[in-house]
């Protein structure tokens, strides 16, 4: 943070001399010593005052809760500023003008006060009864606090207590403004007093227990809740200002904590461990919390405010009956499990044991490992686990240990007597690992919270060309990422210090490592993507291998003088591939079409077709329009970037330019991230709002969505609506054309369930991302790969732009564009089609007024091999790719739109100039400590998407719009930010960027009701036209007759189809719980409605497509291996198998809702039993439905 450099010291306010006014000064007599707030006007302060000045120099008169330094709806300051007071102060010192403040600089500002008549009502409307308000804030003084969890039902272990002392300072508040409870209090150890307060949200309460007492004037409130709440310490409020501020809160001088520690010390030195060390209170962990008050009458009256205050929100206060507390004892599992024991070496004398005995722990690795991964859930807790149970685990098969802990850890519910387990029946071989493709493992992850760690069962993942390497010792490497509490999903960055104890947390975990029993995981490396999302690998060591042998088996980084771009290479190694091995190409280098200091041909070069084919057939690539890609997104080495298939290259052929290379790898076997092909086009927030601002009409928007919502909802029962907009808004996993393909079918038409739920599904998360994102179809577009003209025929951007005449003709327009070529692979009667004309080009994000570019679509034959990609010219004085938010050719994707509704009255805003920071070099050979500082400081200074939610709210709010000089600046940051990973210079967005009101449609529902407004502008429109749909699957309608009587199977073989269900149900359960996702129905059609948000929206999208392809391609395999077939598509073996498998779903569902209706209950979502693993073979089912290529 940069502070002031104002001194405290300094006289706050020079009182004018002693003589009478000029002119009267009226003044009505108020009661403002009854307010809850008073607002102080200060007019005629310099235009570069901060926070911090204005704080030193009012914060003398009463305590300064909030000052604001006002702007107009340009964004420019008027020399008004704002200081709120609550309680108000004691003296009416606004009264005397003028006033003399003195300044930093040490001259002095001469301003006139008065107090603000604009009064909020600190009320809150009840969300069920409006008429009913409650008190913004209400607060009780408490007796006391314990700190502790919920070791039986009724039982709470007490670990620590605070008491109210002399000191007092222990008050539980509702906070009705954001919506929260807070509780603050002292704490005193031997060296410090210092404040703390942690917050609870509404959302993650339901039930506070009021436990019974015998004494009536005493209330006890029992709080426990499934994730840690933040804890925050009070620092001095001087501190806490920005030099260049113009909004400061009393908030912003809460800084959160991550330990409560005696030894504070300590932790510089300590591994992160499940297990903490000599913490006073364990804020992960230790999340019951009981609050005991002696009530005074106004005390109850307040306390009963609160109750209803609560209901109203939700949450009951309900009666706790023979509630108990135990006081601290250490939990004694941990010495059963890291005391080594000694392994027996036969008839030995006792000298010659205690000299030759090896040491193995008492548990083996991977059930120790799937025990901490219940502990640190919350599913097991550590003092419930005795000896007896430690043993029985010892004892038993280490399969079998590890599918108790596996089945635990799925139901994801408290067990209060672990030696319950030991005698269900229920318990499947859920830890059994199947075989999974080559191209996949099974991966071990962390999660690491500000206040805790979270150990992950091992789910199947995609691998890169380190983990396959290295395969033997696949275990032990561990996918670790940094987070927020549970449900908190991502860590922030932020212009204030107030989260530097997370990012010294974050700093300890990679320096330090992480301890799981006996094994020490030490920092490795980060891929690019995990990177952007605060994720790492670590690895454990072992006597012949540790991390940095690995990091030199990657590589040659020694001659990479900056640590951005040498963690970039390091990165390139962990990208998601699928090797190629069946063939080593024939590489050959060619030139660059370098030009005015811009690289044309940056990332791409040429594959033959032949090497090509070869790909398409190793790694099974099908596409719906049944042409091979024309682009490969590919890692060589260390060369990366992508290879568009060329006429001209013979046999196994490609080529690398210069701008390809990066380093130099050990390593050279071609590796692929993914391929070429079409996905529709689809507009989004940023997009609408600069095409606003370039004069296309709201109402063009409005149409295209109302059409869109008219659409979904009719798709539901017709069937000729579901297949066009299946077909028309394709997705980049192409789930749309596979769920067509199932109507197509005829399951539309006999409302299968499973087809009819990802129907649902998919309206559901359409309309979701049209109401949050404006993600509005549109039929003449594509959303497309890029890659470069190698005929250099196009014509491209030349400089100084041909000047257009403001009334020149659309044809002189259209004659002054550069030219692109995009070619469908199926155009409307389902034959290639070359696009031509004016079309938008834009990439993902576009935040300046020239990031879309207006580009004529042309054929040209000699590019007629490449279909849905864009193709640009290599031609010109500036690459059109450049000008498009920054982009090159090295795998971005290209939004393209030949709507002429959306083509702008302004075409060819002048673009941003997009030439990279400069970079410093290290001067000395990079370090793993150089690595570990630069992934925390880019933690700390990862704004980008501050910056893209700045840039939205005042794209709403200034007149000026994305042309304003502020979002100007964004996005000028915003091109920084996105460059931080590669140039190591982080983009520091200012306090003076940041809006003061907010849009309706950004949902900030944690803002004050003062700094929302209603939008009139056209993504508020957009926003007002859309009503969520929740997802309900359909579960109790009957299964398809044509597949259950397709064949009479036998028993074996509905016996061995139910085995695998089991299997795979719990393979998709792990994948849910890794992500946060709550049905399988949206793993199976990667429409994902909520998840973990450790990516963005579209990353996941893109992410949870691999992971759901790979769990299919693995299940499909097995299925084949065990019904005896040649292979997955050998319809006269696998048929029948499919059948068992539909069979044996059915029989699940009916037997479950069966049970539901007989309990007199609903079935709820998640008590539905899978549905989707009979849809491995979906196009087998269409056959056996539609009772083709068999015979009935």
């Amino acid at each position: 943070m940069r502070r002031s450099n104002f001194s405290p010291r300094l006289p706050a306010i020079t009182f004018p001399p002693k003589t009478k006014p000029s002119g009267p000064i009226a003044r009505r007599d108020h009661d403002w010593k009854s307010w809850v707030e008073l607002r102080v006007r200060v007019a005629g302060v310099p235009s570069d005052i901060s926070t911090g000045e204005l704080w030193v120099c009012f914060s003398r008169y009463g305590q300064c809760t909030q000052i604001e330094i006002m702007e107009n709806s340009r964004g420019v300051r008027e020399g008004i500023a704002k200081v709120t007071y609550s309680p108000p102060p004691n003296q009416p010192f606004w009264q005397m003008n003028p006033f003399f403040i003195n300044l930093r600089h040490g001259t002095r500002a001469q301003v006139i006060l008065s107090l603000d008549e604009s009064r909020r009502t600190f009320t809150h409307p009840s969300p069920v009864n409006p008429s009913m308000r409650y008190p913004e804030v209400m607060k009780l003084p408490a007796d006391s606090i314990d700190f502790g969890f919920m070791c039986e039902p009724q039982t709470m272990m007490i670990m620590h207590t605070i008491r109210n002392g002399e000191s007092a300072g222990l008050h539980f508040k509702l906070n009705m403004l954001y919506r929260e409870t807070v509780v603050e209090f002292y704490l005193e150890t031997e060296d410090r007093n210092e404040r703390f307060r942690f917050t609870i949200p509404f959302a993650h309460l339901d039930t506070i227990n009021r436990v019974n007492t015998s004494n009536a004037s005493k209330v006890e409130l029992l709080l426990s809740v499934p994730t840690p709440p933040r804890f925050y310490r009070k620092l001095d409020e001087k501190d806490t200002h920005d030099s260049k501020g113009r909004y400061w809160t009393e908030r912003d001088a809460w800084y959160r904590q991550t330990d409560i520690t005696h030894s504070p010390a300590m932790l510089r030195s300590s591994p992160v461990a499940l297990k903490k060390q000599s913490p006073i209170i364990d804020i992960g962990r230790w999340t019951t919390y009981r609050l005991v008050f002696t009530m005074s009458h106004n005390d109850s009256v307040l306390f009963d405010k609160i109750a209803q205050a609560l209901r109203d929100y939700n949450i009951s206060i309900t009666e706790m009956k023979d509630f108990k507390a135990t006081s601290h004892r250490k939990p004694a599992v941990w010495s059963y499990i890291d005391q080594p024991v000694a392994a027996p070496h036969g008839h030995k004398s006792t000298l010659e044991e205690l000299l030759s005995e090896s040491i193995i722990p008492p548990l083996p690795f991977a059930v120790r490992y799937q025990l901490e991964v219940c502990i640190s859930h919350g599913y097991l807790n550590e003092h419930n686990l005795s000896r007896e149970f430690i043993d029985r685990l010892m004892n038993m098969d280490s399969t079998k240990a590890q599918d108790i802990l596996e089945y635990i850890a799925n139901q994801e519910k408290r067990i209060w007597d672990p030696m319950e387990l030991f005698d269900w029946k229920v318990i499947k071989r859920s830890a059994s690992r199947p075989p999974v493709p080559r191209y996949c493992a099974y991966m071990r992850t962390a999660t690491v919270t500000p206040s805790t760690i979270y150990f992950n069962t091992p789910a199947v993942e995609i691998t890169n060309r380190v983990v396959r390497h290295y395969s033997e010792h696949a275990d032990r490497f561990l996918r670790v990422r940094f987070a927020d509490e549970k449900i908190e999903g991502k860590i922030y960055s932020t212009d204030k210090d107030t989260m530097d104890e997370v990012f010294t947390r974050v700093k300890r975990t990679l320096r330090n490592g992480i301890i799981i029993g006996d094994r020490h995981y030490e920092f490795l490396a980060f891929g690019n993507s995990q990177f952007r999302e605060n994720g790492a690998y670590f690895f454990a060591p072992i006597h012949q291998l540790h991390a940095q042998q690995i990091r030199y088996w990657m590589g040659d980084f020694d001659e990479i003088p900056y640590v951005a771009q040498y963690a970039a290479r390091l990165g390139q190694c962990f990208s998601t591939t699928r090797a190629v091995i069946g063939t080593k190409p024939k590489d050959a280098e060619v030139e660059d079409v370098e030009r005015n200091g811009y690289v044309f041909t940056d990332g791409v070069s040429k594959i033959s077709q032949s090497l090509a084919q070869f790909i398409i057939s190793e790694l099974g690539i099908a596409k719906h329009s049944g042409d091979p890609p024309s682009v490969f997104q590919f890692r060589f080495g260390g060369c990366k970037g992508i290879l568009a298939v060329s006429p001209d290259l013979q046999r196994h052929e490609m080529t690398i330019r210069r701008s390809q290379y990066k380093f130099a790898a050990r390593t050279e076997t071609l590796e692929i991230i993914r391929w070429s092909q079409f996905a529709s086009a689809n507009l989004n927030r940023q997009i609408i709002i600069v095409l606003s601002a370039l004069g296309v009409p709201d109402g063009v928007f409005l149409k295209k969505q109302k059409a869109q919502l008219a659409n979904l909802e009719l798709a539901m029962t017709d069937k000729t609506m579901a297949l066009t907009m299946l077909q028309k808004d394709i997705d980049p996993n192409q789930m749309t054309l596979t769920i067509a393909g199932m109507i197509l079918d005829g399951f539309q038409d006999c409302q299968e369930p499973f087809l009819v739920s990802v129907l649902r599904l998919w309206r559901a998360w359409c309309i979701k991302y049209l109401k949050e994102k404006a993600r509005i179809l549109i039929e003449k577009g594509a959303f497309l790969l890029g890659c470069v003209d190698e005929t250099a025929t196009l014509k491209g951007h030349f400089e100084p732009e041909p000047s257009v005449e403001p009334d020149a003709s659309f044809d002189e327009k259209v004659k002054k564009l550069p030219e692109v070529f995009v070619q469908l692979s199926k155009g409307n009667s389902n034959k290639p089609v070359v696009i031509l004309g004016p079309m938008l080009l834009a990439r993902n994000p576009s935040l300046h007024p020239g990031d879309i570019r207006v580009v004529q679509g042309v054929d040209v034959p000699r590019l007629r091999h490449l279909k849905d990609v864009v193709v640009f010219p290599q031609t010109g004085d500036r690459p059109v790719v450049h000008m498009c938010s920054g982009g090159d050719l090295d795998g971005d994707d290209y939004l393209v739109i030949w709507e002429p509704e959306l083509l702008p009255q302004e075409w060819n805003h002048p673009p941003m100039d997009f030439t990279p920071a400069t970079k410093v070099p290290l001067g000395r050979p990079v370090t793993p400590d150089d690595l570990t500082s630069f992934f925390v400081i880019y933690m700390k200074n990862n704004n980008l998407s501050t910056i893209a939610t700045a840039h939205l709210a005042l794209a709403d709010s200034l007149d000026e719009g994305v042309k304003s000089n502020k979002c100007r600046k964004l996005a000028e940051l915003h091109s920084t930010a996105v460059d931080y990973n590669k140039s190591g210079v982080p983009a520091r967005m200012t306090r003076d960027l940041q809006p003061s009101r907010w849009p309706h449609f950004m949902e900030k529902a944690n803002r004050p009701r003062e700094n929302i407004y209603h939008s009139r502008k056209v993504l508020g429109q957009l926003f007002d036209q859309v009503e969520r749909v929740d997802f309900v699957p359909l579960f109790d309608a009957p299964f398809d007759v044509r597949i259950l009587n397709a064949y009479n199977i036998e028993p074996k073989m509905l016996e061995a189809a139910a085995s695998l269900k089991q299997q795979y149900d719990t393979a998709v359960h792990r994948i849910m719980a890794q992500h946060a996702i709550q049905t399988e129905f949206e793993v199976w059609s990667t429409f994902v409605m909520n998840h973990s948000k450790a990516s963005n929206d579209y990353k996941f999208h893109e992410e949870i497509g691999r992971i759901s392809k790979a769990l299919k391609d693995g299940f499909r395999a097995q299925c084949a291996q065990v019904a005896g077939s040649r292979g997955p598509d050998d319809f006269d073996t696998m048929a029948p198998f499919a059948v068992a498998m539909y069979i044996v779903t059915a029989n699940e569902m009916g037997e479950a809702v069966r049970t539901a209706k007989e309990g007199g209950r609903e079935l709820r979502v998640e008590q539905i039993p899978g549905m989707s693993f009979p849809w491995l073979f979906l196009g087998m089912l269409g056959k056996i439905a539609n009772k083709t290529l068999i015979e009935m």
